[in-house]
């Protein structure tokens, strides 16, 4: 059979829901005691925000969802929105430019063009931004705020990976060439080719072995990267951004916070301009994040920092296991289904969700794997199955079954 189903669309079933609204809420939960807000922003916009000078790698401009919107005959071009930050940064510039300080979360998907339909080409990612604050501290709090929701899904056994932008940079620059052709390494760069980075170095000898010590350094300390500003022959430009990403990574060293440095871990996005990170699952990368201080002015706003976090669902979603919830539910059943029963089926269920506990109804003679069942018997008599322990308990009314209930829970 034909599928009706979209190349490259995924359908989300029970289980996956339960999974994905397990991972939003452990999101939103850590967001709110950070004191960050939530936000939601159109699934369109303007093309012309993602070409702002440069906010998008030409691949990933080569694979977004554009098409003329008729609005009159003006023939402005939109987007299904291929990236999650930018939107935010244009919704601050809007409506929240008057505040000096924004935290900002969200959940929204994006959507990105793959021509094999064999990867979804829509995603959906958990997103904060951290606007009006930059320095060491922000970055911090972005990465802690990311470990901690990583934690609270399961998921003990994740890699912190550090790289910084502006080293990337600065490497290149030191490389000396052209505008067009330090451009397109940077792209290439940007998408992990890290082999161009490579190749580029070597018409540069007094570059390459520095580039070689960069490219291989896989540090687990600020002291690893003391050690590159020591390097001879390191250009000024390349020891302040060294500086920068020393600082950061001295506080994470502080906070107990373990990472490995990899300054190839760069990739995705132009607009970063400081530290960059991802975190790693199982060889997945499931979430990544850094400075962006350029954004907000290249899309027309005032000069800030800002720095944010986007944690991918699609991949958290095969990783977590939700904690049980079988305790605080209820099946509500019955073989009969006379008008009696019935009302005391649903006097039961609106008592028991009151009480707390989710209760669905069954009264068609079903199977549940439910640790507690409620059979409704003739003369109104509830009998409370404990599947789990295997015991049965008669109870003559509602605050009683809730009773048996609460007292074995």
């Amino acid at each position: 059979m034909t599928s009706l189903r979209c190349k490259g669309a995924r359908d989300l079933l029970p289980e996956d829901t339960r999974r994905f609204r397990y991972i939003e809420a452990a999101f939103r939960r850590s967001c709110l005691n950070w004191g960050y807000h939530e936000v939601k922003t159109p699934t369109l916009e303007y093309l012309h925000l993602f070409t702002a000078a440069g906010t998008l790698t030409p691949s990933m401009l080569n694979k977004v969802y554009s098409f003329l919107d008729w609005d009159g005959w003006s023939g402005e071009r939109v987007v299904l929105r291929p990236d999650g930050t930018i939107p935010v940064a244009r919704l601050y510039i809007e409506n929240l430019s008057q505040q000096e300080m924004a935290r900002l979360f969200y959940v929204t998907n994006v959507f990105t063009f793959e021509e094999t339909g064999q990867e979804n080409r829509e995603r959906w990612q958990c997103g904060v931004e951290r606007l009006g604050c930059g320095g060491p501290a922000s970055d911090a709090e972005i990465i802690n705020l990311g470990a901690e929701i990583l934690s609270s899904l399961g998921l003990c056994e994740v890699e912190l990976q550090l790289s910084h932008a502006g080293v990337l940079r600065a490497l290149l620059k030191d490389l000396k060439l052209g505008a067009e052709e330090e451009a397109v390494l940077l792209a290439k760069v940007l998408d992990g080719d890290r082999e161009a980075l490579a190749e580029a170095g070597k018409r540069n000898r007094g570059v390459s072995r520095l580039l070689s010590l960069f490219l291989d350094s896989r540090g687990t300390s600020s002291g690893s990267l003391e050690n590159l500003k020591a390097l001879p022959d390191i250009s000024s430009s390349l020891r302040v951004e060294l500086d920068d990403f020393a600082r950061v990574a001295a506080l994470l060293d502080a906070l107990g916070c373990a990472y490995k440095v990899d300054i190839t871990s760069t990739r995705g996005f132009e607009y970063y301009t400081g530290l960059c990170f991802r975190f790693m699952a199982d060889e997945e990368k499931v979430g990544s994040g850094g400075r962006y201080d350029n954004l907000v002015p290249l899309i027309g706003g005032k000069n800030i920092p800002a720095c944010g976090l986007a944690l991918h669902i699609d991949r958290l979603m095969d990783l977590v296991q939700p904690q049980q919830e079988r305790e605080r539910r209820v099946l509500v059943a019955a073989e009969s289904a006379s008008p009696g029963t019935v009302k005391a089926g649903f006097e039961l269920a609106k008592s028991l969700h009151q009480a707390g506990y989710a209760a669905e109804l069954d009264f068609c003679g079903g199977k549940s794997d439910l640790r507690w069942v409620v059979n409704i018997g003739e003369n109104h008599l509830f009998t409370v199955i404990d599947q789990t322990r295997d015991r049965k308990r008669k109870a003559s009314s509602i605050a009683a079954v809730i009773d048996v209930i609460g007292g074995s829970t």
